[in-house]
């Protein structure tokens, strides 16, 4: 599957599965109401961070990844980053392939780990594919998100070596 570095011109085709996805409130800590340029201004990161895009063969986006260093100073040697799949492709590979090149990226730049700090408990398929790429949940905050439909839930924080 082919990612690259997005592009401003990236963000017409993220915004609509972007805003699907925050909107439902059950996996993004951002606010549900976050309109287009909020929305643009968080995942477009700047370098050193980076932004990327995946593309089907036809070469539509159908997920994007950002990765930027989970805290600064002291702790810069720990990466993390976040993902999106445009729910008409979930379940084709599309996020796998998204945190197998954020892992890539993270190595290359030399960070030492990877953190997830707000992986919603009940966000099982994200979860399952984290833990089968290495990942372990080192701790979760009780009740650390308000899921729309099934009130407050954990919010794990999950951790691996490069």
């Amino acid at each position: 599957m082919p990612i690259r570095e997005a592009t401003a011109a990236d963000w017409p085709a993220v915004w609509p599965f972007f805003r699907t996805v925050i909107a439902a409130g059950e996996t993004f800590t951002y606010p549900p109401d976050l309109d287009e340029q909020q929305g643009r201004d968080w995942w477009l990161l700047p370098p050193p961070n980076r932004t990327v895009v995946a593309l089907d063969d036809a070469g539509t986006v159908v997920g994007t990844a950002k990765m930027n260093t989970n805290q600064q100073g002291n702790g810069s040697h720990v990466a993390s980053a976040s993902y999106l799949v445009d729910p008409a492709h979930a379940g084709r590979g599309v996020g796998r392939a998204l945190v197998e090149y954020t892992l890539a990226w993270a190595r290359e730049h030399g960070y030492r780990a990877m953190q997830f700090n707000a992986v919603v408990e009940t966000n099982v398929h994200a979860v399952h594919l984290y833990r089968s790429l290495g990942f372990a949940v080192i701790g979760t905050v009780p009740e650390g998100f308000r899921h729309p439909s099934r009130g407050y839930v954990g919010l794990h924080v999950m951790h691996r070596t490069l």
